[in-house]
């Protein structure tokens, strides 16, 4: 089971990262060779992935990463929204002082990999904002909601990761982190909520922005699409 954690997190990696993006062939043999293992760990980490709604799979062609209408995607942070609303308003009121302190690290680890460095690191981004919504979501004490909220959260950045924000974007997003943290230190349920349907309503204007950016339309007031890279340590390069 270890090698086929190690290799899932390799796959969801480069999904993030836009290594294998979507509509791409994972084929068992052809990464078992290069990631240097059998078929069987890379069997089960497709089959992983798969039941997350990351990939899908076809007989005797490996799996395809997923590709989503613009339809699904809407309906995709719809659902996102009301379930991860309640998982921050379950959480206020079970949520010790521990997992509040790992929240707000979490945080000051994004922060640092956003403003700190010359390179942003997205990929290590990802893996952080994922353990920041998957501790949100195991405080909220639902171990039905922990499973539903996997995929719901996944699929969406493998279309639009964080490469793909602007520096408002960015900033916003992760004040909406704090702001939540600060939620559930005051053990306000309906704070935390709320922060989390505007955190979500904004990630979804962000993919919808892009992707009008795409297909050429004006992107923000100003027709713009990337920010100066000195904003945030050659994030745009």
């Amino acid at each position: 089971m270890a090698a086929s954690e190690a290799i899932y997190q390799d796959l969801l990696t480069g999904l993030l990262t836009g290594r294998y993006p979507a509509g791409s062939r994972l084929r068992e043999e052809a990464l078992a060779t290069s990631l240097g293992t059998s078929r069987t760990p890379v069997r089960q980490a497709l089959q992983r992935m798969h039941a997350e709604g990351l990939v899908e799979l076809q007989p005797n062609r490996g799996a395809l990463v997923t590709e989503c209408s613009s339809r699904d995607l809407d309906q995709i942070y719809e659902l996102r929204g009301m379930l991860e609303g309640y998982a921050c308003r379950e959480a206020a009121a079970r949520i010790d002082c521990a997992q509040i302190d790992h929240l707000e690290q979490l945080c000051d680890q994004i922060e640092h990999e956003l403003y700190g460095k010359q390179d942003t690191d997205f990929a290590t981004i990802s893996r952080l904002n994922l353990e920041f919504h998957g501790q949100l979501h195991e405080s909220s004490g639902n171990r039905y909601l922990v499973a539903l909220l996997g995929g719901v959260i996944r699929v969406p950045l493998v279309t639009h990761s964080f490469r793909h924000y602007t520096p408002d974007e960015l900033t916003r997003s992760f004040a909406h982190h704090r702001e939540i943290v600060a939620a559930l230190r005051a053990n306000d349920g309906r704070w935390a909520e709320a922060v989390m349907h505007s955190h979500v309503s904004a990630a979804h204007a962000s993919l919808r922005r892009a992707r009008d950016a795409e297909a050429g339309d004006v992107v923000d007031g100003r027709g713009e699409f990337r920010a100066a890279p000195s904003e945030f340590g050659g994030a745009w390069r």
